[in-house]
């Protein structure tokens, strides 16, 4: 992999390896059309562009598939505030597509996972709950009473858990 002055890996190759990561990733969190999926994926990468040199290195992917899952979020929440007119079309009866739904592979990946977060400290878990569910370091804090820096350290310490 093509490394710049910093050490970190170029922006190209950084794509490269985790493109397909993030897009299986933000597919198995969030449930919603492939091009709200690849929207959410593309405002992401384009985010990491500003964002990347305050990141820690090796922890881009945690960073673009939470950018992307909150935008998947918002984005399918923006849909439903908004009659689309393919909405306007299957409610006049006309079908349109088929909504995907997950194989059996990826049923068992998402249960791996939860399964994981369920051994987790009841508090941690809670925290990863919320931030799975799409929400903001300050909402988590309003939910919870807890400050973001609270939050930030256990939430760390939960990933640490979980990728080790």
């Amino acid at each position: 992999m093509p490394k710049t002055a910093d050490s970190s890996p170029s922006l190209a190759a950084l794509y490269a390896d985790l493109a397909p990561q993030l897009e299986r990733i933000v597919s198995a969190n969030v449930r919603a059309p492939s091009t709200v999926l690849e929207e959410a994926c593309q405002a992401a990468w384009t985010w990491l562009l500003t964002e990347r040199e305050s990141l820690i290195p090796g922890t881009e992917l945690g960073w673009l598939a939470t950018t992307a899952t909150r935008e998947a979020l918002r984005l399918v929440r923006t849909q439903h505030r908004d009659i689309s007119l393919e909405q306007e079309q299957e409610e006049e009866g006309e079908l349109l597509e088929v909504i995907f739904e997950p194989g059996p592979e990826q049923v068992m990946e998402v249960r791996e996972r939860l399964a994981e977060v369920r051994q987790l400290p009841p508090r941690q878990h809670r925290l990863v709950m919320l931030q799975g569910f799409g929400y903001r370091y300050s909402e988590i804090s309003e939910v919870t009473g807890e400050s973001c820096r609270t939050i930030d350290r256990q939430l760390l310490r939960a990933r640490r858990k979980l990728a080790g």
